[in-house]
C-alpha cells in the first residue's frame, strides 16, 4: 500500500486521517494533481510511469500549479469533486495546501508517440480503481470508497494518455480536454 521507505509515523497519520475522511466522501488516490486555470487534472498510474513528470511539464509549459505529485484526496461535494493537496507526497517534492475542482482523470501510459482517447464504461473503472487506496481496516471502507468512485466515474471524463515526456503531450491533452 505504501512504499517501504515511507516513515511509519507518516503512514499512521495518513491512515488515521483517512479513517475519518472516507466517512465524509473523501477518497485517497495515488496520483499527481495540477491546477490549470482553476481546473484540476489528475494523472494516475503505477509508480514510475510519469505522474510527477507530466505535472512538471504542465507547470513548465502552461504555468499550472502542481498541488501534489503522489497522494491526492478527492472530496465529493454538492457541486464538484475537489482535489486536495496533502502534506504527504512520497518521492515528489510537491505538497500544496489547496484544492481545485477536478475536471478530468488521465491514465498515463509511456509510449513513443503521443495519443489520447476517452475511456468508457468498465474501462474507466478498471483503469482508475487500481489508483485508489481502500481502507481495509474499516469494515465498510471498500463500500465507502466505491460509492464515491462510482459517482466520480459517472460525472468526470477519464482519458488514457499514451505519451512521451514532452510539450506535445501537454498540447494534445489540453486540446482534447479543454478544446484549446
Amino acid at each position: 500500500m505504501y512504499p517501504l521507505d515511507y516513515d511509519l509515523s507518516a503512514v499512521f497519520l495518513i491512515q488515521t486521517f483517512y479513517t475519518h475522511a472516507v466517512q465524509r466522501q473523501i477518497i485517497q488516490f495515488h496520483s499527481s494533481l495540477i491546477d490549470f486555470q482553476g481546473r484540476g487534472l489528475m494523472f494516475l498510474g503505477p509508480s514510475g510511469i510519469g505522474k510527477t513528470t507530466q505535472a512538471e511539464l504542465w507547470n513548465k509549459y502552461r504555468d499550472a500549479l502542481i498541488i501534489n505529485g503522489d497522494i491526492v484526496f478527492v472530496q465529493e461535494t454538492e457541486d464538484a469533486f475537489l482535489g486536495w493537496g496533502t502534506p504527504w507526497h512520497g518521492s515528489s517534492p510537491y505538497c500544496e495546501n489547496t484544492n481545485v475542482p477536478v475536471e478530468a482523470l488521465i491514465i498515463l501510459k509511456q509510449d513513443g508517440e503521443n495519443s489520447i482517447r476517452e475511456l468508457t464504461g468498465f474501462e474507466k473503472v478498471s483503469a482508475v480503481s487500481n489508483s485508489v487506496f481502500y481502507p481495509q481496516w474499516l469494515e465498510n471502507g471498500m463500500e465507502l470508497c466505491l460509492e464515491v468512485l462510482d459517482h466520480m466515474l459517472t460525472s468526470l471524463p477519464v482519458y488514457e494518455l499514451r505519451c512521451r515526456p514532452d510539450e506535445d503531450a501537454v498540447a494534445l491533452t489540453e486540446k482534447t480536454i479543454f478544446g484549446v
